[in-house]
């Protein structure tokens, strides 16, 4: 089924002034990432409890939408949709569809992208390809279908996973990303046969150092694997060699292997941050601005939507909202809070 949206005259839509998205701290703030739905059909142990009957917020496709083009006329030039398990939500082709013919204020196609837990992947490669979808990143924790079951709380699910990255090179959807969260005394031990992993599939394997956005509060200083100790293990398989970043505001330090085959990403937000580069801002799928992923407060957009906003009041509200972003995250520092929600219900 097709779900109707609004039509919008995009050259009416444009911004008329060259007048881009910036904090106080001077930071472009380029890409969004869009939640559109708090469900998933994981259980991850570094996210969700593995309780059931949760309650999910989600707004209509034609809202997000709506949002997403006025952040856009004002800058954005990446959007990331996520999660949650963005796959499970009802008219996901039909947003990117119509999110693939907006431009950005410099007139060059959206970057459009997805983060996935790639179990409903291997189904719908083509038809995301066929909507407008760029690229997708896969989150996959494990290689050994064991240690990603017990992880994911998904007996059986690594084949479809995998199958699902394959699906997603076959159509064109790449570079495909597989990011990994690190978890100490859960998948330490896969670092290396991810490396191969990396070489074997054609696929950029991402690190993620564990963040304190989990729903049980497992998160300790002494959960997180640092960059050295995961140098060291990518060591015991091959030497790696440093590669120059893409873009300033790139979260991922880059490396190949002493051959040249293969490419690995460390994405250290917690031992290394990178926060005086930031570029991103959140929108959850309840529709409030997130500034940072450990920020105290959310900022509610679709209120002010639901009272009859217009896209100028719309606007208007996001300026302020994003002059307002934070400097950094405090994490590791004693008056550290962990943020009001889970990654869960901010968006991956």
């Amino acid at each position: 089924m097709v779900v109707s949206l609004p039509t919008f005259d995009l050259n009416q839509t444009q911004a008329n002034d060259d007048s881009r998205l910036t904090d106080k701290h001077g930071r472009a703030i380029t890409d969004l990432r869009v939640s559109v739905t708090d469900r998933c059909n994981y259980k991850c142990v570094y996210c969700r409890t593995g309780n059931d009957g949760a309650q999910y917020a989600e707004l209509p496709i034609a809202d997000y939408l709506r949002i997403v083009r006025i952040f856009v006329d004002l800058g954005i030039e990446k959007v990331r949709l996520t999660g949650g398990e963005p796959l499970l939500r009802k008219g996901l082709p039909d947003l990117i569809r119509e999110l693939a013919k907006l431009k950005t204020v410099d007139g060059e196609s959206l970057d459009l992208a997805l983060t996935t837990n790639g179990h409903l992947l291997a189904d719908m490669a083509q038809t995301l390809k066929d909507a407008g979808l760029t690229r997708v990143t896969v989150s996959m924790d494990a290689v050994d279908p064991d240690i990603f079951a017990r992880i994911t709380r998904v007996p059986g699910s690594f084949d479809r996973v995998r199958a699902g990255i394959r699906a997603a090179q076959r159509v064109g959807l790449g570079p495909v990303k597989v990011n990994c969260v690190l978890l100490r005394g859960f998948n330490e031990d896969q670092i290396a046969p991810f490396a191969r992993f990396a070489r074997d599939e054609d696929v950029i394997v991402r690190f993620i150092e564990f963040m304190p956005l989990e729903e049980d509060r497992l998160w300790t200083p002494e959960s997180v694997i640092p960059v050295r100790e995961l140098l060291n293990r990518l060591s015991t398989f091959r030497p790696v060699v440093p590669l120059r970043a893409n873009t300033l505001s790139e979260t991922a330090q880059r490396y190949t292997f002493d051959d040249g085959i293969g490419e690995i990403g460390i994405i250290a937000p917690v031992s290394q941050a990178f926060c005086g580069h930031c570029s991103r801002i959140r929108l959850t799928s309840d529709g409030k601005i997130r500034t940072c992923l450990f920020s105290q407060f959310d900022h509610d957009l679709y209120g002010r939507m639901l009272r009859g906003a217009t896209d100028d009041e719309v606007a208007t509200f996001i300026r302020s909202t994003v002059e307002r972003k934070e400097a950094r995250h405090h994490i590791g520092e004693p008056d550290f809070l962990k943020p009001s929600r889970s990654m869960v219900h901010i968006g991956g």
